[in-house]
């Protein structure tokens, strides 16, 4: 399955590395242990409690942890169309600089991602230009209009790893019926953006205290569990992989778990910021803390991180989204939603889970890769695991890295970001793609 996805841009670096004395936890197997592993020619070789000989570099991790590579499964790169805020060889320079070595691409580009042609303008622009490995997420419907079936199974035919018309909802029902219907006969997954849009129309917060105070146009939870209650209705009977994406309410989290009891596949993921800020960022932020779905409050933020704890929130994605500095110097009502992520997004979640004695660290990295490899079905073709002979995608991290988040920090394009200054710590410092070494602290 490899040969039809984006593969990383070649560049120089040592045939063989090895690193000793990790702390190597593959949550596939269930591997937490001291080990020393091999790499040769791109690939695990070894795996082994003591390796001797020579590599082209040796590596002492001593105190360190070993993960697979991390996947951040909902990422924007803005190409084609958007490349003033970014473009797929600075966003994946972003994410390398986190730690991750995939990321899976959002549709909502210009020209919309919804046609096998631009599938492959992906691919083959990722393969010239990545930092790490980049898959497609195609559009469900013709330009993300919700009202005409985009061509889903000529998409999945060129490597499209799953669907969504991300930053916009399927607002028909019947539409969203033969979505579900049509997805999941090519056996990957629809990822929904759970926004009902008559009750979000000029909205730019969270509907509380905060945009009373402010004058802003509050913009409720019901928005996001309408849709989750109408979606899983929907999907009963039909069965289709059900993914929700960047869930802000803490109501939400009972109509997925209760989804889950009755065996219907529904997943869901979390953002940082949701598990991290509050509407009151609008406040000292501004449109720098403007995201969609909004920051809420935090009884919601504690919520999402239970439902973390709980195993009913399985995946961890930032919705990296950049956009120009002057885009979001603009009003409230003007300014674009979103923020960056992916060069904080580790230290964040442990700042957010593990600190806080939520989850473990084996935990946090079963969120982060193995969980969003299924996700994307990239778990078929050995990404998301450790294993001898598996491609060599990991992510050394330090867990007592302490550092404060600048803009210095940021290699992508855009530094939209609510989180500069934040002391934090548990840091991704090496990440190797397909046996190369990409990025080093």
């Amino acid at each position: 399955m490899l040969n039809r996805m984006s593969d990383t841009t070649p560049s120089t670096g040592p045939e063989s590395i090895l690193i000793q004395s990790a702390r190597v936890i593959d949550p596939l197997s269930g591997l937490d242990a001291t080990r020393d592993l091999l790499i040769r020619d791109g690939r695990i070789s070894a795996i082994e409690a003591s390796i001797s000989g020579s590599a082209d570099r040796v590596i002492d991790a001593s105190g360190k942890v070993l993960a697979p590579g991390l996947i951040d499964p909902h990422v924007h790169l803005r190409d084609p169309g958007q490349t003033h805020k970014e473009d797929i060889a600075s966003g994946t320079a972003a994410a390398v600089a986190g730690g991750f070595t995939t990321v899976c691409c959002m549709p909502n580009t210009q020209p919309c991602l919804d046609t096998p042609e631009i599938v492959e303008y992906i691919r083959a622009k990722a393969e010239r230009e990545a930092h790490c490995r980049v898959f497609s997420v195609a559009a469900a419907t013709q330009g993300r209009k919700g009202e005409r079936l985009a061509e889903i199974e000529l998409c999945d035919k060129a490597g499209a790893v799953g669907y969504s018309d991300d930053g916009d909802v399927i607002e028909s029902a019947s539409m969203m019926k033969t979505v579900l219907q049509t997805v999941k006969t090519t056996g990957k997954a629809f990822m929904q953006h759970c926004q009902e849009l008559t009750l979000t129309q000029g909205a730019t917060m969270h509907a509380g205290s905060v945009a009373m105070k402010l004058g802003e146009k509050g913009w409720p939870r019901e928005a996001e569990e309408l849709i989750i209650e109408r979606d899983i209705r929907l999907n009963t009977s039909i069965g289709c992989r059900y993914h929700i994406q960047h869930m802000s309410s803490g109501d939400s989290i009972e109509l997925v778990a209760r989804a889950q009891e009755k065996g219907i596949p529904v997943t869901a993921e979390a953002s940082p910021h949701h598990l991290l800020l509050t509407h009151e960022a609008i406040e000292t932020h501004g449109t720098m803390a403007k995201m969609n779905p909004p920051l809420r409050e935090q009884a919601d933020a504690e919520a999402l991180r239970k439902g973390v704890a709980d195993g009913i929130i399985t995946i961890l994605a930032t919705d990296h989204a950049p956009h120009h500095a002057d885009e979001k110097r603009n009003p409230m009502s003007e300014a674009p939603f979103g923020i960056i992520g992916l060069e904080s997004a580790f230290s964040l979640y442990h700042k957010a889970l593990v600190e806080t004695g939520h989850i473990d660290m084996p935990k946090l990295i079963e969120l982060m890769t193995i969980n969003p490899a299924k996700l994307c079905n990239l778990d078929t073709c050995g990404i998301g695991s450790i294993a001898v002979g598996g491609a060599a995608d990991l992510t050394l991290i330090d867990p007592d890295h302490h550092w404060t988040l600048s803009e210095d920090h940021l290699v992508g394009k855009s530094v939209n970001t609510p989180f500069l200054g934040w002391e934090l710590s548990a840091r991704p410092v090496m990440t190797i793609v397909n046996g190369q070494i990409r990025w080093e602290a």
